[in-house]
């Protein structure tokens, strides 16, 4: 039985690393070829965080510009979210306004109003210091700017903060919910 279920949207850019990401989560294995999401991909995962047993409904959506209309519409219901940037790509962190702007929708305030909705913005392709053009420094003053719940650098390939990730958002969500 589970203490609670959880909607949880991955979101960011094209070519970040969200189905990777999602995937070394789900079952401990690096993917280096996967595929461009078309649209929408969904999975789930149970884990325990604080003694609780979580049912996570992973939401992994397409990062294409193309698929940003189906968002609002996916967000529903969800109660915390991940945006995903790379490292190595300053412009994917720059984004990040246009991706809150979908996400806090009127659509999505409306259905949800004053409710929480942690968001934590993760720094992918930790694993590739050499190439990054985004410091931690520089990603952590901008999610203060921004209120947002916090903030984690990541690295698919070694499987660096994986768990730490799901498993912080996870402990946000069941704070909102009472259940700890």
């Amino acid at each position: 039985m589970y203490q609670a279920t959880y909607k949880v949207v991955i979101f960011g850019d094209a070519g970040t690393g969200k189905t990777t990401l999602t995937h070394r989560f789900l079952t401990d294995v690096f993917i280096s070829d996967s595929k461009m999401t078309i649209g929408v991909d969904f999975q789930i995962k149970t884990l325990s965080v604080e003694e609780k047993k979580v049912k996570l409904q992973i939401w992994d959506f397409g990062g294409e510009e193309r698929f940003r209309f189906l968002l609002p519409t996916y967000v529903r219901g969800a109660n915390g979210g991940i945006f995903l940037y790379d490292i190595t790509n300053e412009a994917s962190l720059d984004h990040i306004d246009d991706w809150l702007e979908v996400i806090r929708s009127e659509q999505f305030k409306n259905q949800k109003e004053n409710q929480p909705f942690p968001i934590l913005v993760v720094g992918s392709k930790a694993d590739l210091h050499d190439e990054r053009e985004v410091s931690s420094d520089d990603a952590l003053k901008m999610v203060k700017r921004r209120g947002l719940d916090g903030f984690l650098e990541t690295s698919s390939k070694s499987g660096k903060n994986v768990e730490k990730t799901f498993q912080s958002l996870t402990r946000l969500m069941l704070q909102n919910s009472n259940l700890i």
